[in-house]
């Protein structure tokens, strides 16, 4: 009994102890809450940041102020992306561009359309929303998905995945499944189309004009540096010899393209379980669907009886309710395209009476507002501004209220090589739209040629030219020795995929003996090879720039190019910059841009002896931190997405 007592009074000290009889016990108590939290924030935020949490809501399809009516028509703009990468590349669009892009057009009022939204609009001619955007992601890679779908998440927006069905048969890792597929379409954000059976190419040439015939993508890849323009998608013609001939029949060409119809529809059917509605036939960009008549036929044939929408061309975005649903546009956005470019593309496309919904990005509105818009478009971004060119044109800015006559300038040119970006210094008067300033100093990249030029009583000076491609051509290569290793490279192809391995043996000895042979260079006389500038090709031009008295020093890229060059006298005067259009250039994509970004980053003038700054465009303090730690942060996710 007096046992019995005993543990009942310990129990009941038990029970009235602290939870916390030590601070020790606190501080553990405390640890352990805040890790348990610290586990379901990031659980949280990895959960939400991988997986698709919502479902697609399509827009309201009674809400007037969305929806167009039959008799005030107003289309919708078609785009095509060609793929996306955390960080992006030549080809790839960055997925922080991407995000901006979408958000611009969400911004703008835009909603998505689907499939069956076109085919409602083109067969039973339903309106469709005022402001309609249609979206497509080609060649149906999985880093597309991966860096996409939360995208379209965020926007609530829909897109078409294009895929090619000979990569199901193929199982290739690098694009999507049709089990992805599957699984895709559960939340609505995605849509199935079809870029077709495969990519191959018939008919191609070197840019020696040497015939290469037949190449499938793999092959195309690892040649396509030494190809111009000069070769054709597999369903665009006949098959050819080298001097343009057909060398099949009007039938046997009609058996080789409806063979590739055939095995599309049949590994769609297989794998999938339905050939998608969508069809986006590559390399047309024709009124019809072919370079040839006949083959166009077998195509229209083939196309027309198993889908119900076409995308046959590039290079428009909007599409009106007198569009063929066989012939579409779509516009392909491109990696190196600034915000401003694609909108510029966009309202340039619209009817007169949409152009004006279109709103210009400014970004940073304080240093925005520093600067007076003469034409065209501008972003502030960090440490540059991208001045946006209208279509065809140029576009221009001006610093307000600032004149100034000597000075040291320091600025890098970032925009694509095809193109002018021009920095203006003593201007004189005003420029507008359709009126040059009446004098000015002026440093510009032009195609890739520097110049600088002085405009005083109406009369041009060119005070400098240098070719930027001889400025930095140290070890020229002559085209004997071009030549030499565009065949190597073909013979090296052929020998890797090869059906067998005594014709690989064959190629690559052959490959050897082109390899060993020794060309003539340069300077033993041989004209050097100068390459053609591609519509893609970044410019990073470095100018370091001294203006004091009638006097001019410059480097470039660090090299001094200019040395006291004489100047005719000029007043004090004004600071601009300007971005016009280069032309078209050269591409082996079938691109065709007239808008250009000219960009400006740290941008600095001061005074010669750098002791007054009237104008600074660099990052400095805590903006600075913080792009610093953003590049460092990112490089951290890089090496972790590359090597693990």
């Amino acid at each position: 009994m007096a046992e019995d007592k005993q543990e009942k009074r310990a129990s009941a000290l038990a029970k009235k102890r602290p939870l916390f009889q030590t601070k020790k016990d606190v501080i553990k108590f405390v640890r352990g809450i805040l890790e348990l939290v610290s586990i379901i924030v990031i659980a949280y935020v990895a959960i939400h940041s991988l997986f698709v949490m919502k479902s697609y809501q399509h827009y309201d399809e009674n809400d007037p102020k969305i929806m167009s009516t039959r008799k005030s028509d107003h289309g919708f703009v078609a785009l095509s992306y060609f793929g996306v990468d955390r960080q992006g590349t030549d080809s790839l669009i960055a997925i922080k561009r991407l995000d901006e892009e979408l958000s611009d057009l969400k911004r703008l009022g835009y909603v998505t359309v689907s499939q069956k939204d076109l085919e409602d609009y083109y067969y039973h001619d339903k309106p469709l929303p005022k402001k309609a955007v249609f979206i497509m992601f080609e060649d149906g890679r999985k880093d597309t998905l991966l860096f996409t779908e939360k995208l379209l998440e965020k926007m609530n927006y829909q897109a078409s995945i294009l895929t090619y069905g000979e990569k199901f048969k193929n199982n290739d890792q690098k694009f999507v499944s049709p089990k992805d597929l599957q699984n895709l379409q559960k939340q609505g954000f995605w849509e199935l189309g079809t870029n077709g059976y495969r990519l191959s190419y018939i008919n191609a040439y070197d840019r020696y004009g040497r015939f290469l015939g037949e190449l499938d993508s793999r092959e195309f890849v690892e040649v396509n540096q030494f190809i111009g323009r000069n070769y054709n998608h597999y369903l665009m013609d006949y098959i050819r010899d080298k001097n343009h001939i057909p060398v099949e029949s009007t039938r046997e060409m009609d058996k080789r393209l409806s063979k590739d119809y055939q095995l599309m529809k049949q590994v769609y059917g297989q794998r999938v379980g339905q050939l998608p509605d969508l069809y986006c036939l590559m390399h047309s960009n024709t009124s019809r669907y072919g370079n040839n008549a006949n083959v166009s036929a077998v195509n229209a044939r083939n196309l027309e009886g198993m889908f119900k929408l076409n995308v046959n061309r590039e290079g428009y975005s909007w599409n009106s309710r007198k569009s063929s649903p066989y012939d579409l546009t779509r516009l392909e956005p491109q990696a190196w395209w600034y915000r401003n470019h694609l909108l510029m593309r966009i309202r340039d496309d619209l009817p007169k009476k949409d152009k004006g919904n279109i709103k210009f990005v400014k970004g940073n509105k304080r240093k925005f507002n520093q600067w007076k818009l003469v034409k065209g478009a501008a972003e502030f971004k960090n440490d540059l501004v991208a001045v946006t060119s209208e279509s065809e044109s140029n576009g221009l800015i001006a610093l307000k209220n600032k004149q100034f006559r000597d000075c040291h300038l320091q600025c890098e040119l970032l925009g694509n090589k095809i193109g002018q970006q021009t920095i203006y210094l003593r201007t004189q008067g005003t420029a507008t739209k359709k009126k040059d300033y009446t004098d000015y100093l002026a440093v510009s990249v032009e195609n890739n040629v520097l110049y600088v030029r002085q405009k005083t009583a109406g009369h041009v000076r060119t005070l400098v030219k240098q070719d930027m491609f001889k400025l930095h051509d140290d070890h020229p290569v002559s085209i004997p020795q071009d030549k030499q290793a565009a065949l190597t490279a073909e013979l090296k192809v052929r020998a890797k995929f090869a059906r067998n391995n005594t014709t690989a043996g064959l190629y690559r000895l052959k490959a050897a003996k082109a390899a060993r042979k020794k060309p003539k260079t340069v300077k033993q006389g041989a004209k050097e090879y100068v390459p053609a500038i591609q519509i893609q090709d970044p410019g990073d031009v470095k100018l370091d720039l001294t203006v004091a008295g009638d006097r001019l020093d410059l480097k470039v890229d660090g090299i001094r190019v200019a040395k006291q060059v004489k100047l005719a006298g000029q007043p004090a005067g004004g600071l601009a910059l300007e971005s016009i259009f280069g032309g078209f250039g050269a591409s082996q994509r079938n691109i065709a841009d007239d808008v250009y970004d000219g960009v400006f980053k740290n941008l600095v003038v001061t005074s010669p002896d750098d002791q007054r700054t009237y104008y600074d465009e660099r990052l400095h303090g805590w903006d600075l931190f913080k792009d610093k730690w953003s590049k460092f942060w990112n490089a951290v996710i890089n090496w972790f997405i590359v090597n693990l």
